[in-house]
């Protein structure tokens, strides 16, 4: 049974999301289809706040049909995925959202295009496309001010819709050999994983490679680090998810649970060089473990904060090993078509733990926050 602290279908009984989104709130518009003299509509799920006030719901709202402008796409979306921006959002009480059909969530998702508006040339009618984080805010170099405001999923418009509308440059094409529901999984954790390894870090063969958990991010770095000949170290509290991993390719597995003080494994496994490359997805909590992970002239990409975005990182630690962090937000769209490049290369397929029905994203939600998955979760919206 669907855990209801959290998700329902219903407008009365709401789940919880996060006020901390109340800084970045933007809110979009749909423009209705006149060209029958009658207004087309559409589906689309929204945050609401929760009747009694504590958090917020998801609402399931009949909506009109938005249409291409100059320079923007109209995209049937197929497939969307979570990601842990949408775990914060459930994870606090109060709801930034105070109308019904403020925000749409969602940052990942991709479709097929139908139509175009005037100006357009990258698209055609007919394509398959996959949006950027950015909306089309970060095309190349390095994140240019304002792009922030651009995120989709908040505090732009998601991708949990039937339909959605946005500029030719937010999309990329879909690799000819992924499906929908895998190129829904791409835009966040993929490329995420991608531009730590590869962009911030410079990851060469039998490097190894540390990898905190087994959620999106760490689940592509691993598939990454093996496409590349690098050594994989991966933690996770589940001996299941560990012999997952290890059959994926990994080098080698620690259960942190069992091993507190697991950076001794990781050098134990290293032959005592530790890691040259790290995605620190955990935040506070793992931070210290995997610094003291790691090699002689190694690189962090602190990327997430799982356990609370808090805590240092000691000053001498880096010194005393010439260590290097990078802190960043995804990646480019540039990063994003070298990312396909890759994937398309080694033929690189996301791993999905399970795919939801569009009309039960609140159970997709609920699964999500119950963290017992591994790689990413998927709701398909239209076949």
């Amino acid at each position: 049974m669907m855990n209801t602290q959290f998700c329902h279908l219903s407008r009365e009984t709401p789940t919880r999301a996060a006020a901390w989104l109340a800084l970045v709130l933007g809110v979009g518009t749909w423009a209705p289809s006149s060209a029958s003299g009658q207004m087309r509509t559409m589906r689309a799920w929204h945050f609401i706040p929760a009747a009694d006030g504590e958090g917020c719901g998801l609402s399931l709202d009949d909506v009109p049909m938005p249409e291409p402008g100059p320079g923007e796409i109209q995209v049937r979306v197929r497939a969307t995925s979570l990601n842990g921006r949408d775990r914060a959002i459930l994870g606090v009480s109060r709801c930034p959202f105070r109308t019904a059909a403020a925000q749409v969530p969602l940052s990942d998702g991709a479709g097929e295009v139908t139509a175009v508006g005037p100006g357009v040339t990258r698209f055609d009618v007919g394509d398959r496309v996959v949006g950027t984080y950015y909306a089309g805010g970060w095309l190349d170099g390095d994140r240019p001010d304002g792009a922030l405001a651009m995120r989709r999923g908040v505090p732009a418009q998601g991708m949990l819709s039937e339909v959605v509308v946005g500029s030719e440059d937010g999309f990329v094409e879909i690799p000819d050999y992924l499906s929908y529901e895998e190129a829904a999984t791409l835009p966040v954790a993929a490329v995420t994983a991608y531009t730590g390894l590869f962009k911030y870090g410079d990851l060469q063969p039998d490097e190894y490679v540390l990898l905190e958990g087994t959620g999106g991010v760490s689940t592509f770095g691993l598939l990454f680090t093996v496409a590349a000949g690098g050594r994989a170290i991966i933690t996770s509290s589940s001996d299941e998810k560990l012999e997952r991993a290890a059959a994926m390719g990994a080098f080698g597995t620690v259960n942190y649970r069992r091993t507190p003080a697991w950076h001794e494994e990781v050098l134990r496994l290293t032959a005592g060089v530790g890691a040259h490359e790290v995605l620190e997805v955990g935040g506070e909590q793992t931070r210290p473990e995997a610094l003291q992970s790691m090699a002689i002239g190694g690189h962090m990409a602190l990327i997430g904060g799982l356990t609370g975005f808090g805590g240092t990182i000691p000053f001498d630690i880096l010194f005393d090993r010439d260590l290097s962090v990078t802190s960043y937000h995804v990646g480019s769209r540039a990063d994003f078509e070298a990312m396909n490049r890759f994937m398309a290369g080694h033929q690189i397929h996301p791993v999905i733990d399970k795919v939801f029905d569009f009309r039960d994203a609140p159970g997709a939600f609920d699964f999500y926050l119950n963290g017992d998955f591994m790689g990413k979760v998927v709701i398909r919206v239209g076949s």
